[in-house]
C-alpha cells in the first residue's frame, strides 16, 4: 500500500504488492512434492490464468496456502481431493517453510493508543465502501476530496505499508475520519492511520478479503462490514476490530463475496458471486449449480431478512454438452460488484455476470432492479443474450464447455446512477463487450444510448468500473489479450502491445468527448497496458491505473488543455 500526500492537503491511494522474506526449510512427513505434482502442478506450472507461479508460491506463508485450500479460492480442490495433513505437506513444499498453525499477519508499526472517533466520523472527508456514495459514481466532491488539479501535480510519497506475508495486494481501501480500512489475500483486515500508516488493529477472516470495507453507524455501534472469498460476511467493531457477527452468505462451495456492501436505512445489502465457472476446468466436475444473489441483512445481528437470486429457478435442467458430458443449469449470473441504491424509488440495481452452461437466462450479462424492502425483481435489462461460458471452453478437451459457447462478457462493474441537467435519470452499465450502456431506470431499463469503447473479451471491455461527474462518464478499457491467443495452457503471457485507454463520454448522448491513450509497455517484460482497475474522479481530475503498474491523473472535462486525442 502506498499513500501519496500533497504538501497542501488530502491523499489518494495506490495499492501495490508486498513480498515476504523467503527462508527455506525442508518439508516433513507426507511427500508434498508428489501431492503437488499430481494435484496442483498442472495449473501452477502450466500457466493457468490467475494461478500463482511456483516463484510466487515460494514467497507465501504455508498458513496462507493451507487457508486457500481449506476456505479460500482453492477450497474445492483442498477439501475434496486432499486431507488435512496433505494440505499442510503441499503448503510446506511449495513455500519451502514449516507450517505454523498459529501464524497470522502481525500488526506492524503499532499506533499509540488514541481515542477514535472523537466526533461524528462521517462529518470528516471520507471514501467509504466501493463507489464513494450510494449511486456508485466513484466521484468525490471537492469538500471531500480536498484536492484540486494543482494539488494533484504536487503529490509525493507520504508512507508505504508492506502487507505482512503477502505476495499480492488487490483489495479496495476505504477511509473514514482519518482511518484506512483494507483487506488482504491472507484474510487479514487492517485498520491503519491514514496519515502515518501505523496499525490500529487487525482482524483475521477465514479467507481472502478482496472487496472494500464499509463502515457504518447502527444505533450506538460503529461497525465495519465486509466479505471474503469463502462466501462469509463479517461485521466487526470499527474501533477495536472485535467480532460482532459472521454468517455464511451462500452454502455453495464455490460462493464468494467480492462486491462492496451497502448500508441503507438500517439494512445491510450483500451481493453474492462465485468462481464455479473455474471449477468446470476439471473434466470430472459436474457443472454447474451456483446462482448469483443479493441479500438484505440486519446489520447488528447478521439475521437474513431476504435473499433474492438472480435466476429464479434452481439448477435442475440436465443436457449434454458437445463432449457428451451431462451439464446442469440454469446457473451463473453472479453479482460481482456493489449494489447501486435508489432510495427515492425504493430500488437497488445490480449488474450480473454470464451463465456457465445452457440454458442461458434472461437475467445474465445485464442489470436487474429490485425493491429495497422485499427484494422483488422489478425489471431486467440484458446487455448480451445467450452468453454461457466456463473455463473448460478455453481447454482443448472442452469437457464442460456448453454446446452454444458464449464469449464470457459479464456486466461485472457496479451500475452508476446519474441525473442530467434536465432532471432525466440514467443508469450506466459497463460491460466486458467493450460497450457502455445508458438505460432509463424509470422506464424499466429502456435503452437511451450505447457506446463502444473497446473490442471486448474474457478480460476485455470494462472490468471493475467507471466514474461519473455531472457532465461525463469516464470509462477505462481493459481489452487485455494473451500473446499467441492462449488463455489457458503452457507459457501464457499477456500481450504488451494490446489493451488500455481511457474515454470520457457525454452523459446526455454517449458521444466521446476525448480519449487518452494507454501506457506504453515498450522495453518491459510481463507488462500489459490494459486498464482493468476502477476509475476514480474528483472535480477536474480523473485517476486511472493500469496492469502496467502505472497510475495516471488526467484533467477531466478540460482534457483539451492536456492534449486532446482524436477519437
Amino acid at each position: 500500500m502506498v499513500v501519496l500526500k500533497t504538501r497542501i492537503s488530502g491523499w489518494i491511494l495506490i495499492v501495490l504488492g508486498a513480498v515476504s522474506a523467503n527462508t527455506l526449510y525442508a518439508a516433513d512427513g507426507l511427500d508434498g512434492k508428489a501431492i503437488y505434482t499430481k494435484t496442483c502442478a498442472g495449473c501452477h506450472e502450466g500457466g493457468a490464468t490467475r494461478a500463482p507461479t511456483p516463484e510466487t508460491l515460494k514467497q507465501m506463508q504455508p498458513t496462507a496456502v493451507v487457508r486457500a485450500l481449506e476456505t479460500g479460492v482453492m477450497r474445492m480442490v483442498g477439501n475434496f481431493n486432499l486431507s488435512g495433513p496433505q494440505r499442510i505437506a503441499v503448503a510446506e513444499y511449495v513455500t519451502g517453510k514449516p507450517y505454523d498453525a498459529n501464524w497470522a499477519a502481525k500488526a506492524t508499526n503499532q499506533c499509540p493508543p488514541a481515542k477514535w472517533p472523537v466526533a461524528d466520523p462521517f462529518a470528516a472527508p471520507q471514501w467509504n465502501g466501493w463507489g464513494a456514495n450510494q449511486q456508485n459514481s466513484r466521484f468525490q466532491p471537492a469538500a471531500q476530496a480536498k484536492l484540486d488539479r494543482d494539488d494533484v501535480k504536487r503529490l509525493e510519497l507520504q508512507w508505504a505499508f508492506a502487507f505482512p506475508g503477502e505476495t499480492l495486494a488487490e483489495a479496495h481501501a476505504s477511509i473514514v475520519d482519518g482511518r484506512l480500512f483494507v483487506g488482504s489475500r491472507s484474510g487479514a483486515v487492517y485498520a491503519l492511520d491514514a496519515k502515518r500508516g501505523c496499525t490500529h488493529w487487525t482482524f483475521q477472516a477465514d479467507a481472502a478479503v478482496k472487496g472494500p470495507i464499509l463502515v457504518g453507524q447502527v444505533d450506538d455501534h460503529l461497525l465495519a462490514f465486509f466479505g471474503d472469498v469463502s462466501g462469509r460476511a463479517y461485521a466487526v467493531d470499527a474501533v477495536t476490530g472485535a467480532t460482532e457477527w459472521q454468517l455464511v452468505a451462500d452454502a455453495h462451495p464455490a460462493a464468494r463475496l467480492t462486491g462492496g456492501f451497502q448500508l441503507v436505512d438500517g439494512k445491510l445489502y450483500i451481493p453474492v458471486s462465485s468462481l464455479e465457472e473455474g471449477l468446470a476446468a476439471d473434466p470430472n466436475y459436474k457443472c454447474c449449480t451456483f446462482r448469483g444473489a443479493v441479500m438484505q441483512v440486519e446489520p447488528l445481528t447478521g439475521k437474513v431478512n431476504w435473499k433474492q437470486y438472480t435466476i429464479p429457478e434452481a439448477a435442475t435442467h440436465e443436457s449434454k454438452g458437445p463432449s457428451g458430458k451431462v451439464q446442469i443449469g440454469p446457473n451463473g449470473a453472479s453479482v460481482w460488484s456493489s449494489p447501486t441504491i435508489d432510495v427515492a424509488h425504493n430500488r437497488l440495481y445490480v449488474a450480473t455476470g454470464d451463465n456457465y452452461t445452457q440454458p442461458a437466462t434472461l437475467t445474465s450479462d445485464g442489470v436487474m432492479a429490485m425493491s429495497l424492502d422485499k427484494g422483488k425483481v422489478l425489471w431486467t435489462y440484458q446487455g448480451l443474450a445467450g452468453d454461457a461460458w466456463n473455463v473448460a471452453c478455453s481447454l482443448q478437451a472442452k469437457a464442460n464447455c456448453p454446446r452454444e459457447e458464449g464469449p464470457d462478457h459479464d456486466m461485472g462493474s457496479s451500475p452508476i446512477l446519474v441525473t442530467l441537467a434536465n432532471g432525466k435519470r440514467l443508469l450506466l452499465g459497463g460491460q466486458k463487450t467493450g460497450v457502455m450502456h445508458a438505460i432509463d431506470p424509470d422506464h424499466k431499463g429502456k435503452v437511451v444510448w450505447k457506446t463502444r469503447v473497446g473490442k471486448g473479451g474474457i478480460l476485455g471491455g470494462v472490468e471493475w468500473g467507471s466514474a461519473a461527474d455531472d457532465k461525463a462518464v469516464y470509462v477505462a478499457v481493459s481489452d487485455a489479450r494473451w500473446a499467441g491467443g492462449l488463455f489457458f495452457g503452457d507459457k501464457v503471457a499477456l500481450d504488451p502491445n494490446v489493451g488500455g485507454g481511457l474515454f470520457a463520454l457525454n452523459l446526455a448522448d454517449g458521444k466521446p468527448l476525448w480519449r487518452a491513450p494507454p501506457v506504453s509497455c515498450a522495453g518491459r517484460e510481463r507488462c500489459s497496458p490494459a486498464q482493468t482497475a476502477a476509475v476514480t474522479a474528483i472535480p477536474g481530475v480523473v485517476f486511472s491505473g493500469s496492469m502496467s503498474g502505472v497510475m495516471r491523473a488526467f484533467p477531466s472535462w478540460t482534457y483539451s488543455e492536456y492534449g486532446k486525442q482524436k477519437v
